[in-house]
């Protein structure tokens, strides 16, 4: 009996060895697709001060990051060149943002732009006279964006200051985005920017990160709301804006780490919330002014020394943005 049982074990035993032989072997776990890298977007409007030219050169250098300069063409002319440009409805001459300080001052900027773009950086414009559009029509902008491509093109001769043999041939395909002063535009706006042959608009605001749209050929980004200070209430992600909220618009330079802190605080966390979240791309925009005793440009320098050597983020300009989605391609690594 005892031995029944020995040979009923044994061969219960063995067809349990053959089934587990013949049973379909345990499936790897299923693979999750690669996240896209997150991407940064910072830029620069009006783009004046030699300093800050020099000084945002060496942040990216510092970080691998390439940046968008909207530069307004006023700055390419002297005081003694500025009759070159009328904006439309205004007597030559004239402009918001005043001009270039000397012949001096616009060759060294114009120095700074070939340096900048030499390194990878995006030219775009920032209109010239800095004058609010909202209410031109289509040809004025044409007409402006006129004036924005005659100035560029030109600016080594309108000042009398030798050409390097290279510019003429950048400064006739450089600018490919706009972004308008005040962030005002129109219907006619978007009629004439396609026409004009820009590629891109940075003029717009939403109430968070997105995917920039495209319509009529023309890529539209947008400064998005971020949370910003104790109370969390939203702002548009830009110096100037969180100067108006910090400060009223006014000087308070006894506050300036106090801001700065802040400042860095809100770009953080609006980081985190895509890194961690969808990965949309973050737009932060700033100006070469030092506004509340650069407590913004430090915050801007703290944020993009943590952030743009981080592996897993690419901070681009714009143009290489939309030329890594129109082609199909991995955005270029930048950072890490």
């Amino acid at each position: 009996m005892l031995h029944s049982y020995r040979v009923l074990a044994f061969g219960l035993a063995a067809l349990a060895c053959a089934s587990s032989a013949f049973a379909d072997p345990p499936k790897s776990p299923a693979v999750s697709p690669a996240r896209p890298k997150q991407v940064v977007l910072i830029s620069f409007d009006a783009a004046r001060d030699i300093s800050q030219w020099e000084r945002s050169r060496a942040l990216a250098k510092r970080t691998g990051a390439h940046f968008t300069y909207f530069l307004s063409c006023v700055f390419l002319l002297s005081p003694e060149t500025r009759q070159y440009y009328a904006g439309p409805g205004k007597a030559a001459g004239k402009s918001n943002v005043g001009f270039g300080a000397s012949k001096q001052d616009v060759a060294e900027r114009l120095e700074q732009i070939r340096l900048a773009a030499a390194e990878g950086h995006d030219i775009g414009s920032h209109a010239c006279g800095h004058f609010d559009g909202k209410a031109w029509s289509k040809a004025d902008w044409l007409a402006e964006f006129a004036s924005v491509r005659r100035i560029f093109e030109n600016a080594y001769a309108i000042n009398g200051i030798p050409e390097p043999a290279d510019w003429h041939d950048f400064a006739h395909h450089a600018l490919v985005g706009f972004r308008a002063p005040y962030l005002s535009t129109d219907a006619a706006l978007y009629e004439a920017l396609p026409e004009a042959g820009f590629q891109y608009d940075a003029s717009g605001v939403s109430n968070g990160p997105d995917l920039p749209p495209t319509r009529n050929g023309i890529a539209h980004f947008a400064l998005p709301l971020v949370p910003e200070g104790p109370k969390a209430k939203p702002v548009v992600a830009m110096d100037y804006n969180l100067y108006v909220r910090h400060s009223g618009g006014t000087e308070k330079p006894a506050m300036a780490d106090e801001f700065t802190e802040r400042a860095y605080q809100a770009f953080h966390a609006a980081f985190e919330a895509e890194y961690n979240g969808k990965r949309l791309p973050l737009e932060l925009g700033f100006h070469f002014t030092l506004m509340n005793n650069g407590a913004y440009w430090n915050a801007l320098e703290r944020f993009a020394g943590e952030v743009c050597v981080m592996s897993q983020v690419e901070c681009i300009s714009f143009r290489d943005y939309i030329a890594g989605q129109r082609g199909g391609e991995t955005l270029a690594t930048v950072g890490g």
